[in-house]
């Protein structure tokens, strides 16, 4: 998938990117580790710097998090395509994809910073009305 900015707009797409990832965590993403798993803001130009660099600033501010920010903001200078596997990855892997977020903590840590306004943000819409890990595994008994 390719960012379209006619469709979203780069300030939706930080508030989107706030949402799903620990920006304190320097060593990568809940059981994700390594620096390819690091979370970055890249920018194009020098209005997207300053709308990144002021959304950094807003979520020091909120206090949300307990640990400081470490999330990087970086120009974008090459763009690598993730391999045709990982491409749309929540649709096609639709259980793993649950079993993951559920495991890797990801989904605890995002409703523990985030709470009532965690679901409607983190979530996309074809994953909202899967059953949760649980349910899966309580329908399997």
């Amino acid at each position: 998938m390719l960012y379209d900015p006619s469709k979203v707009s780069y300030q939706a797409l930080l508030d989107y990117f706030w949402r799903h990832v620990d920006p304190t965590d320097p060593g990568g993403q809940f059981v994700d580790r390594g620096a390819q798993y690091r979370s970055v803001i890249f920018y194009h130009d020098a209005e997207q710097q300053q709308l990144a660099e002021a959304s950094e600033q807003a979520m020091e501010k909120s206090k949300r998090f307990s640990k400081p920010i470490v999330t990087e903001i970086l120009p974008l200078t090459k763009f690598y395509r993730a391999e045709d596997y990982h491409q749309d990855y929540y649709k096609t892997h639709a259980v793993k994809y649950k079993y993951y977020r559920w495991n890797s903590g990801r989904d605890q840590f995002i409703q523990k910073v985030w709470g009532g306004e965690a679901h409607a943000a983190t979530d996309p819409p074809e994953a909202r009305n899967m059953p949760s890990p649980a349910r899966l595994n309580s329908a399997r008994s």
